[in-house]
């Protein structure tokens, strides 16, 4: 027996007031995020990822965190190699603000996985690990929004030019930093020679010890 003709399972009004809601929702108890989109310079078809990926917009964006108690995942762990930080969260968005305001322009079907987003409450960066398009299962007949699962972004070399001056500033002094703060290129323009901190010489490849001139 198939079910009753007369009650259906939501109109496309109900199902735009249900979307009314969550987004105003959101907009009550949420907090405005930047939401980063990955911008594939040379990706590797056989890996499937981009070593050369960039980041050159930043966009404000509503966002529910869905994590009431604090960060999830491993937290601050001492492992073999260092201190490491996995901390997770989890971001809810409308479907809706998300086509209208990234979707449309940037011909984005949906959040993507790599994706950043900059949450300026402790002036991080997180990564989406996944997006989960089901968090509520088909309320009245249609999806209202997307659940985005992410870790504490990892830097890896990607290049950032957002025009957001504290994302900027972030990766000029954080990501940038700690690479400029371990070693120290001297006479860049015409030398090969790479001073340590401690004092000692890199020798790159094709140099020798004898061309070495501090």
């Amino acid at each position: 027996m198939p079910t009753n003709v007369y009650f259906t399972q939501g109109t496309y009004n109900e199902q735009y007031l249900i979307e009314d809601l969550i987004i105003e929702s959101i907009k009550i108890y949420g907090l405005d995020v930047k939401y980063l989109p990955r911008t594939l310079v040379n990706p590797d078809a056989l890996l499937g990822e981009d070593p050369q990926s960039e980041f050159d917009a930043a966009i404000d964006l509503e966002m529910y965190i869905k994590n009431t108690q604090g960060f999830e995942g491993q937290g601050d762990f001492l492992s073999k190699f260092n201190l490491e930080i996995r901390d997770q969260i989890t971001f809810t968005v409308s479907r809706r603000v998300f086509s209208e305001e990234i979707g449309s322009p940037m011909s984005v079907d949906r959040p993507r996985e790599g994706d950043l987003i900059y949450f300026p409450l402790n002036r991080k960066i997180f990564e989406i690990k996944f997006v989960e398009h089901e968090p509520i299962f088909y309320q009245m007949g249609a999806l209202q929004m997307y659940d985005l699962k992410c870790e504490l972004f990892e830097y890896n070399g990607e290049m950032f030019n957002t025009g957001d001056p504290e994302i900027d500033f972030l990766y000029n002094t954080t990501f940038l930093g700690g690479i400029q703060s371990s070693t120290l290129l001297t006479d860049q323009y015409n030398s090969q020679t790479i001073v340590l901190e401690n004092g000692d010489v890199l020798v790159t490849e094709g140099d020798s010890i004898e061309e070495i001139d501090l």
